[in-house]
């Protein structure tokens, strides 16, 4: 018998940006490892992560996720971590100059969608964004809800 997909979110996903693709216009995502001590990847299983202000960028040939706050671990007493110590990702060579080719342009970053677990081990999906502007912003929501009556009425017949 086939699993059936349901609406909710998978037992998977840690965390989500919600509010990364109202503000920003993701053009390509990217999938990167999380480098985590032992007391962070407890607290990540927690679902304690927080994306709403995060960031990456890329240092020296290096990737980093910035101003991500990952909750102390409760009973990590003092091996505990910092809450928004900058992380390292796990990418590619070519993936690393590819981004940071892309993060150049003006207006582009790199934000982090979301968090969750692949075969045990913590991932970030990573979008290339540009910024939206606030008429942007009604545009889409206008667009939305026309798709929404749409689909309302289409619905009946």
């Amino acid at each position: 018998m086939a699993k059936t997909k349901s609406k909710k979110t998978p037992d998977n996903l840690l965390a989500q940006n919600r509010k990364a693709r109202h503000d920003y216009r993701v053009t390509e995502t990217v999938e990167a490892g999380l480098v985590l001590t032992g007391t962070e990847i407890k607290s990540v299983r927690e679902r304690r992560i927080n994306l709403q202000d995060g960031f990456a960028q890329i240092r020296n040939g290096e990737a980093w996720l910035m101003n991500i706050h990952i909750s102390e671990y409760v009973q990590g007493n003092r091996f505990n971590h910092d809450p928004l110590r900058n992380r390292k990702l796990l990418l590619h060579k070519k993936q690393i100059h590819r981004l940071g080719l892309a993060t150049q342009n003006k207006g582009v970053t790199l934000i982090p969608l979301k968090v969750y677990l692949k075969h045990g081990f913590a991932k970030v999906l990573l979008g290339v964004a540009e910024g939206k502007r606030e008429y942007d912003k009604r545009e889409t929501i206008k667009r939305r809800e026309q798709d929404r009556q749409i689909a309302r009425v289409m619905k009946r017949y």
